[in-house]
């Protein structure tokens, strides 16, 4: 199949790709190199996947409209899987307009793409931030997600609307996925685990909020590609698959959540990093920031009846891959 991707420089991107590409798929990878962190861990991730003679690269702005239909009308794709956005829950209190212009514009772009492309499915990556201040748990992608905290997950919610219209308008098959607090190799500097380990190797102090009081719904990147990638082949139609199946009334779209499925406290987090890196962090705790939650709970029923599969990778064993690869990445050293 030919599969355009955008975001192939970034964490989930390049882990979705490098899996497609290892079935025996056609990626083109799209992707506009931003400086909100490293550049060159994005050229990294990019190196790899150009080993590949299925994988060819697009540098380009999803903003340019015009470029990205170039692009893919060229290339041809039966399937599109959206993953670049503005990242990140903080960042959107520093720089709003960046969320405007990649998750609204971009997306708007990719969806004109999709529809005149005629693409068998589309799919899109949303986040478990748009359940905002509800605290109904666990997460159903059925409950009302209209109280975002964050410009980040009102831009999000605002795409899973965008790409509902467009499904109805057009009858184009659509999957919007929801991720919770995704970790592993590769992961983004501004992510807490990568924090914690930079913090803890060089002896800095890590930063706690909400004084370790919080729940996360830690999901390993190689079981939320494997969801992906099932749920790439189960397009939507016009028939419910399960009782609380998430399909529109009106369109062939759907919301699925991707997580663990398992509530894992912080605290025990960091003390599984301390463990996997052997040594101690030194705690800084401190109150819960603007637009954070205390917990996030994925209740994935509707991924399980859909694909016949749950993230299964506990934190012990996903925690030890991201410390050996960035001991390995950085050279940082100190005991194993």
């Amino acid at each position: 199949m030919r599969i355009l991707i955008t975001g192939t420089a970034g964490f989930i991107g390049f882990h979705l790709a490098r899996r497609l590409l290892a079935e025996g798929h056609e990626i083109l990878g799209v992707d506009g190199f931003t400086p909100y962190y490293d550049v060159g861990l994005k050229q990294a991730r990019h190196a790899i996947l150009k080993e590949s003679p299925a994988f060819t690269a697009a540098v380009l702005m999803l903003e340019d409209g015009a470029h990205l239909a170039t692009t893919s009308a060229h290339f041809r794709p039966e399937a599109i899987i959206h993953l670049a956005a503005q990242a990140g829950v903080r960042y959107s209190l520093e720089n709003p307009r960046a969320y405007i212009d990649a998750n609204l514009v971009g997306t708007f772009n990719v969806m004109e793409t999709a529809r005149v492309g005629g693409v068998r499915h589309l799919m899109l990556a949303s986040t478990s931030s748009v359940y905002g201040a509800n605290d109904k748990m666990p997460f159903v992608e059925t409950d009302r997600a209209d109280t975002p905290l964050t410009l980040y997950a009102a831009t999000k919610k605002a795409t899973e609307l965008m790409t509902h219209s467009y499904s109805h308008l057009w009858g184009l098959p659509t999957t919007a996925f929801r991720f919770f607090s995704v970790y592993g190799p590769w992961g983004r500097p501004d992510m807490a685990l990568y924090k914690f380990v930079e913090a803890i190797l060089a002896g800095r102090p890590i930063d706690i909020y909400n004084h370790g009081e919080m729940i996360r719904d830690f999901t390993y990147v190689d079981d939320l590609v494997k969801a992906i990638d099932l749920l790439l082949h189960c397009p939507p139609s016009t028939t419910p698959v399960c009782k609380g199946d998430s399909l529109s009334p009106v369109a062939p779209w759907r919301v699925v959540n991707i997580g663990a499925g398992s509530p894992y406290r912080l605290l025990d987090f960091i003390s599984e990093i301390e463990r996997a890196l052997g040594r101690t962090a030194e705690r800084n705790y401190m109150p819960i920031q603007p637009g954070d939650v205390p917990a996030t709970f994925a209740d994935t029923s509707l991924l399980e009846n859909l694909t016949g599969y749950k993230p299964d990778t506990p934190p012990r064993v996903g925690i030890t891959a991201f410390c050996d690869w960035y001991r390995s990445y950085h050279g940082a050293g100190g005991p194993r």
